[in-house]
C-alpha cells in the first residue's frame, strides 16, 4: 500500500501518508479476521460513512425534490411577510444581550438576565446595517462617578493585553 502511494504521489507522498495509515488501520486483515483498529479498540473506527444512526436514511431521487419544493414554498411564504429594518439617525433601539454562563449581569444571574438592554439612541449609520449607538446613559451607571474614564493614555499595555497597576495613594492603614 504504501509503495503504491509512493509510486503515485512521488512528489507529496508524505502528505498521503495519514490516509494510508488511516486505510491500513481500518482495513480487513485476513490474520486477525478484522481491522488492527476494531482489534486495538473492540470497536470499529467511525467514519463519515457512518456517522449517521442505524436506521435513518438518506433522502434521494423524488423525495429529494419534493423535500426542495416544500422549503421553497415555505421560504416564499415567509418572504411575503419579511420586511428588511430601516433605521434612521436619531431613533432608539434596544441592544441583543448574549447569555454568558456565569457570568452575572446587571445584579441578576441565570434565565432571568434582560436579553435586550436599552432603548440607545443611534447617532450615526456606519454602513448598510452598522449603527453607532450612546451607550453613555446606560454606561454611567457602571461608573463610579459619571463622566470619569480611564485615562489610557497612561496604561502602558503588553502585548498580551495585561497592564500593571501602581497604587496613587495609601487610603487607610493599621
Amino acid at each position: 500500500m504504501l509503495r503504491a502511494c509512493a509510486l503515485i504521489y512521488s512528489t507529496k507522498w508524505d502528505e498521503c501518508l495519514p490516509l494510508a495509515e488511516f486505510a491500513y488501520n481500518n482495513g480487513y486483515q485476513k490474520s486477525l479476521e478484522m481491522a488492527p483498529f476494531e482489534a486495538l479498540y473492540g470497536r470499529r473506527c467511525r467514519t463519515p460513512l457512518n456517522w449517521s444512526e442505524p436506521g435513518e436514511w438518506v433522502t434521494f431521487g423524488p423525495d429529494l425534490v419534493t423535500q426542495a419544493e416544500e422549503q421553497s414554498r415555505q421560504k416564499s411564504y415567509s418572504d411575503k411577510r419579511r420586511r428588511p429594518f430601516v433605521f434612521e439617525v436619531g431613533d432608539h433601539v434596544y441592544l441583543q444581550v448574549s447569555l454568558m454562563k456565569g457570568v452575572h449581569r446587571f445584579g441578576v444571574k441565570g434565565k432571568l438576565v434582560p436579553r435586550y438592554i436599552g432603548p440607545f439612541k443611534i447617532t450615526e449609520q456606519r454602513g448598510p446595517v452598522a449603527y453607532r449607538l450612546d451607550l453613555r446613559p446606560h454606561l454611567a451607571t457602571c461608573l463610579r462617578v459619571p463622566g470619569e474614564a480611564v485615562d489610557t493614555s497612561q496604561i502602558q499595555i503588553e502585548p498580551d493585553l495585561t497592564y500593571e497597576e501602581h497604587h496613587i495613594k495609601i487610603l487607610d492603614q493599621k
